[in-house]
């Protein structure tokens, strides 16, 4: 008798027709493969813009608004954490697709920050999920320059 079962994040042999979130069912399969796993959109969101966040010279996530709307929001008591702003994933039964807005900081390479970011939020998400991710398309919406930060804080002292 030969073994069904596919490896977590293996994605699925093509001789056997198991995914890694779908597995055998009855009493001769082995306990781990008996059903299915559904795993929301939302969970590979929050673990790709945990994964995003961890990568240095990431300042924040999220286009213009998308940030000005996130910051209020965190203000307000349940209001939410903001950990997938800036994030959009598609996930289907054995794949996902990842897009990210972001905002870098001044003085680092973009196209090596990209790429950390693209190995980070892959790993993260194909060893948290078991889904193969086919892309991780990164948008970079701004620089986050020093000295904006001193004027942000100078400006949220005033209107308290």
């Amino acid at each position: 008798m030969t073994d069904n079962i596919t490896s977590v994040g293996g994605g699925s042999r093509p001789d056997t027709g198991v995914s890694a979130l779908k597995g055998r069912t009855g009493a001769g399969a082995p306990a781990e493969t008996r059903g299915k796993t559904t795993i929301a959109n939302g969970v590979v969101a929050k673990i790709a813009g945990m994964a995003t966040r961890e990568v240095p010279g990431i300042h924040s996530l999220g286009a213009g608004m998308a940030r000005a709307f996130g910051a209020m929001r965190e203000r307000v008591p349940g209001g939410g954490g903001g950990v997938t702003r800036g994030v959009k994933v598609e996930v289907g039964e054995r794949q996902a697709a990842v897009d990210l807005d972001v905002v870098v900081e001044y003085g680092v390479s973009i196209v090596d920050v990209a790429g950390v970011v693209r190995t980070n939020v892959i790993s993260a998400v194909e060893r948290m999920t078991g889904l193969e991710v086919v892309e991780v398309n990164i948008a970079v919406d701004d620089v986050h320059l020093p000295d904006e930060e001193e004027e942000t804080e100078a400006d949220e002292g005033r209107v308290r």
